[in-house]
């Protein structure tokens, strides 16, 4: 697996996958039409290209087919983290994010967050980020849930919740 910077021939291929791996979810999870909402067809190839020339996203290649794509904002957010269905299950995912985690730390971001769907949220949870809040969005008519969620990567920065111990 190489992880590679986007360049523009691999727009299509990552807007697919994106497509392909939201209607792969089992369907008890999200339904068709939840799916449709999220990721509609036909595909937006022009929203796509735009989209990825200005968020530039890291992209694992496995013999030369970009197997998922993690992006990573200047302020610490990442907007998008998917592998394609048929590389699901062989550490895509993990290894995106521990590549985006030494980027992120290399530039010196302190907290990372992201909208986690029902799917996502394990993930992250297993990485070290907590929820913070539960979200419904509204999305070409329906409605999705997801889920606020932060990890802080300078232990330093990050707010102690408070421990109020009673004597019994």
């Amino acid at each position: 697996m190489d992880i590679q910077t986007y360049s523009s021939e691999r727009a299509k291929e990552i807007a697919d996958l994106f497509h392909q791996s939201v209607h792969a979810i089992d369907p008890s999870v999200y339904s068709p039409e939840l799916k449709e909402a999220w990721a509609p067809t036909p595909i937006n190839y022009e929203r796509w290209s735009e989209r990825l020339n200005e968020k530039k996203p890291f992209m694992a290649v496995i013999e030369n087919r970009v197997a998922g794509f993690i992006e990573l904002d200047a302020d610490g957010h990442i907007d998008c983290t998917y592998t394609h269905p048929d590389f699901q299950g062989k550490g895509v995912a993990s290894t995106l994010f521990e590549y985006l985690l030494e980027e992120a730390k290399s530039r010196n971001i302190k907290r990372l967050y992201v909208e986690a769907s029902l799917i996502a949220k394990p993930f992250f949870e297993h990485r070290g980020f907590s929820v913070v809040k539960k979200n419904e969005v509204q999305r070409n008519g329906a409605s999705l849930v997801n889920f606020s969620m932060e990890k802080y990567l300078n232990p330093n920065n990050q707010i102690q919740p408070t421990t109020i111990s009673s004597a019994d």
